[in-house]
């Protein structure tokens, strides 16, 4: 290949200029290295920037097996999130029990979790973008572990209201990072569905908490719960230091110090050549600061403010049946123990529908998937009040918990195909952390409803409502 002298007037030249492909498709360098600046000189052509590379590496490349590790990493880890608040509701009678603590002072217990993964989500998650995804993983994940296991020698209400919260500021703050870095290793064609995949392990976590919550209890003591959950996601810690690197898209966008050599060993990961200089970077007064205000900018407000709404009106009725399905159903005169396997049923429903959705939106408009999920769980809800719907209750539950708990995921995958790289985190972090605002809406709701002495049916119609709203405006969307 012809070297030609004095590269970064030319850089200069074709910043701005289209990518050409079949430069990088028919010219290679012997050296085993690649650069950009090399390559396309010779032919007079522009030089690629970040986003080319990343299309010609993840986009168009074949997946290499530390893509799909890392995928299966966040999985674990939103699992073991998911297992974590499963395990604090079955274990808070023990709890209330071994401490003195009452129902109401149990309650702030959850309240003060639920606060801190909506505040994490909405002011540390955003950080991501600052910092980089992996830091953001590595340090939420030590702090998560950490704080659970301590919970195991927790003695009074101020100790478990302190650890729980660092628990729920973890979780929150780490969510929007997982999303971030799935999609970031996902080609385009599977963007959506490794975000859904992901967002999976919550609610399937959760389902399988009860499970292996249940026996251990009785035998080693509440305690035990949280020694294992933290014990689990600390090695988790371990596997993410290894084996999660930060994102391509954020080190080619930002690049920070050290950029080049984090990138290569990214790329010998990926089975792909080395760079021998970094891409050009866009100049600082183009890259959009890390905040809330640049989700509302001018052509991304209406978007934005859509799926803020669609978020918190999905949460409502989700966290309402989350919430107080065990407790309707023994009110209507069945078991406890029917009222634990109705909340199985709505669960496992749920994430059986999140993996269908992501497979199907590999091949249809995404938006448009969620929004019809979401009038289907309605119609279920509707469905089951107007029928004599107790013989078939667990049918009933499993169908709406598969088509609400996977509408709601969905628009996690949304957030991260509406932002750019730089503001990815902080875009769906500030979904999850409004949408928390339902999350807190819904369980009080339903809680004064139910106090009053309204019927499940008629709980089920008036909490259908918020999902309808939800579903239309998550069609408005229009994310392919």
């Amino acid at each position: 290949m012809t070297r030609l002298p004095a590269l970064r007037p030319r850089i200069e030249t074709y910043r701005s200029s289209s990518y050409n492909r079949s430069t990088l498709e028919t010219h290679h360098d012997t050296t085993g290295k690649f650069s950009f600046v090399q390559r396309y000189q010779s032919m007079s052509a522009p030089i690629a920037e970040s986003d080319s590379l990343v299309t010609d590496v993840i986009d168009d490349g074949q997946i290499a097996p530390a893509q799909v590790l890392i995928i299966l990493i966040a999985l674990t880890l939103n699992m073991l999130d998911g297992f974590d608040v499963t395990a604090m509701a079955f274990a808070a009678h023990s709890i209330g029990e071994d401490l003195s603590l009452s129902p109401e002072r149990l309650g702030l217990v959850f309240s003060v979790a639920t606060a801190g993964m909506m505040m994490g989500a909405m002011f540390i998650a955003p950080l991501s973008d600052l910092v980089g995804r992996r830091t953001m993983i590595l340090t939420c994940t030590a702090f998560i572990g950490t704080s659970m296991a301590l919970t195991a020698f927790a003695s009074n209400l101020s100790q478990l209201v302190i650890l729980r919260a660092i628990t729920g500021l973890g979780v929150g703050s780490m969510l929007a990072s997982l999303a971030a870095i799935a999609s970031e290793y996902s080609p385009s064609r599977l963007r959506s569905f490794s975000v859904v995949f992901i967002t999976a392990g919550y609610p399937l976590g959760a389902t399988l908490g009860g499970f292996l919550v249940a026996p251990l209890i009785p035998v080693y003591g509440w305690q035990s719960v949280f020694i294992a959950g933290g014990a689990a996601t600390l090695l988790m810690l371990i596997a993410a230091f290894f084996f999660v690197p930060d994102s391509l898209q954020f080190l080619l966008h930002r690049q920070p110090g050290n950029a080049l050599h984090r990138v290569n060993a990214i790329l010998h990961k990926l089975g792909k050549p080395a760079l021998s200089e970094l891409p050009v970077k866009k100049p600082e007064h183009e890259i959009e600061g890390a905040n809330v205000l640049s989700l509302l900018k001018e052509g991304r407000s209406s978007k934005t403010i859509r799926l803020w709404i669609a978020s918190f009106f999905c949460l409502i009725s989700l966290y309402f049946m989350l919430s107080w399905i065990p407790k309707l159903v023994v009110n209507s005169g069945l078991s406890e123990s029917t009222g634990v396997y109705a909340s199985v049923a709505f669960n496992g429903g749920g994430v059986i529908g999140i993996m269908i959705l992501g497979l199907l939106a590999a091949r249809y408009s995404l938006s448009a998937i969620i929004g019809s999920f979401l009038m289907l769980a309605a119609s279920g809800m509707l469905a089951f009040a107007l029928a004599d719907g107790m013989s078939q209750l667990m049918l009933y539950l499993a169908f709406i918990g598969f088509f609400i708990s996977a509408g709601f995921t969905g628009l996690y995958a949304v957030a991260a195909k509406i932002y750019p790289t730089e503001l990815r985190a902080t875009g769906i972090g500030w979904a999850i952390g409004l949408g928390r605002f339902g999350a807190v809406v819904g369980p009080y709701a339903g809680g004064v409803m139910i106090a009053g002495g309204t019927s499940m049916e008629f709980s089920f119609i008036a909490f259908g409502i918020p999902l309808i709203v939800g579903g239309i405006l998550a069609y408005s969307l229009s994310v392919k």
